[in-house]
């Protein structure tokens, strides 16, 4: 169904490798790391690194992911492997006039809402 001619799927490159993310309010550790292709002890880093990055915290200090922090991770990955920034680069993007600007994250979210109306159209349908 994705038109090879979209210019935002174009501009995503490698996160069009990346899954959908499911309609839940909260994602454990281990489902962030498979939605976003990054390592649980690389997501309890960039907690430390990126203050945007907060999970909640619950029973025995479990980590609780919502959709806003799942998107937050997959926009430092962008900055971080695709767009090669240091992790001081990223924080800076995130946090200064850069994040206004920063496309990344509404084209993700714009992808998102399209493969989830795309999933319901199919519903539908049947």
């Amino acid at each position: 169904m994705q038109e090879p001619s979209d210019s935002l799927e174009k501009q995503e490159g490698a996160e069009d490798d990346l899954p959908p993310i499911p309609g839940k309010r909260y994602f454990t550790i281990g489902e962030v790391s498979e939605l976003c292709g990054v390592k649980p002890h690389v997501l309890r880093y960039w907690e430390q690194e990126f203050p945007q990055l907060k999970p909640v915290k619950r029973r025995g200090n479990r980590r609780y992911y919502q959709r806003h922090d799942v998107l937050m991770v997959r926009q430092i990955r962008n900055l971080l492997y695709e767009q090669g920034f240091t992790i001081g680069g990223a924080r800076q993007q995130l946090s200064g006039e850069g994040a206004r600007h920063d496309q990344s994250q509404s084209h993700q979210l714009l992808r998102q809402i399209r493969l989830e109306l795309e999933e319901v159209l199919q519903v539908l349908k049947r």
